[in-house]
């Protein structure tokens, strides 16, 4: 599983899911939006971690500056 994902975009997915997570919990967000945006949150924390996102595969989309991907 080579990294597809640039340092800005998984910072991006990180804080994104952070956000959600605290308006979810705040309860601001809530009911099943809530619910679908948390497991998106959770969904971009992984994604935003581990520097592999799925969907990036199909569209040719590589935002990882180094083309070896180490």
């Amino acid at each position: 599983m080579n990294k597809n994902m640039g340092s800005f975009d998984r910072i991006l997915r990180v804080v994104v899911a952070v956000i959600i997570t605290v308006l979810f919990f705040t309860k601001v967000i809530t009911g099943t939006p809530g619910i679908i945006l948390l497991i998106l949150a959770g969904i971009f924390l992984l994604t935003g971690i581990v520097g592999f996102c799925p969907l990036y595969i199909p569209f040719r989309i590589n935002t990882a500056k180094n083309k070896k991907n180490e």
